[in-house]
């Protein structure tokens, strides 16, 4: 029996003794390098690295994680996205504004009956409004300078063209000719606030009394 002064062991073991033993001993896949990794590094208390062991390198029994691969179509984009010129985004987001301008022009969205395709289901079958309802046509006299039209039939979207137009103006031009612009950021609390609002914005304009029926569309 030892003595009550006879020093207790230590319970962290040494460096050595913990890269040596059962416990983490890794698999045939690890190479001499990683191993030697694995014995420099710091223990914890049960004996196990404190950082854990390097990449494919696995623990007895247990195979080396392998990072996942991807798919072909997301390597195909990503591969075009890498090797395309710098103004083919900007090019490509413009065309797809300059289409959706195009189409808003063409169609006359104030002028269309309730049935006139295309049509929002929601409101055809039940006869409420959906939270896109009045985009359209809201769009189509923004870009005839009637703001209080705009802005009565969603008044939502009014409030987020500025800010999505110079998101684009901002990126667009950093991207192609190094413009110093403050880059606007979406934070995750800034994007629930504004999908909040426009759910209760949503429910208002349905509402059957005054003064939210003026909203209805």
């Amino acid at each position: 029996m030892s003595s009550a002064t006879e020093p207790v062991a230590s319970a962290q073991p040494d460096v050595a003794s913990a890269a040596g033993s059962p416990a983490f001993a890794a698999s045939a896949a690890g190479s001499p390098a990683a191993m030697a990794s694995v014995a420099e590094s710091p223990v914890s208390a049960a004996g196990f690295p404190a950082s854990g062991l390097p990449a494919g390198v696995a623990w007895a029994g247990y195979p080396a994680y392998q990072e996942p691969q991807q798919d072909r179509v997301t390597r195909f984009v990503q591969r075009k996205w890498r090797n395309s010129p710098i103004w083919v985004a900007p090019a490509a987001m413009l065309v797809c504004m300059a289409g959706a301008v195009g189409y808003t022009l063409a169609t006359h969205p104030t002028e269309a009956n309730a049935g006139a395709a295309p049509s929002c289901l929601l409101k055809y079958t039940t006869g409420f409004i959906c939270p896109g309802c009045g985009g359209t046509r809201a769009a189509w006299f923004l870009l005839h300078g009637d703001l209080p039209a705009a802005a009565r039939h969603h008044a939502l979207f009014v409030f987020a063209v500025p800010f999505l137009l110079y998101m684009y103006v901002a990126w667009a031009g950093k991207r192609l000719f190094n413009w110093k612009l403050p880059q606007l950021t979406l934070s995750p609390g800034v994007i629930g606030a504004f999908i909040a609002a426009w759910g209760v914005f949503s429910v208002l304009r349905n509402l059957p009394w005054a003064p939210f029926t003026s909203f209805y569309v």
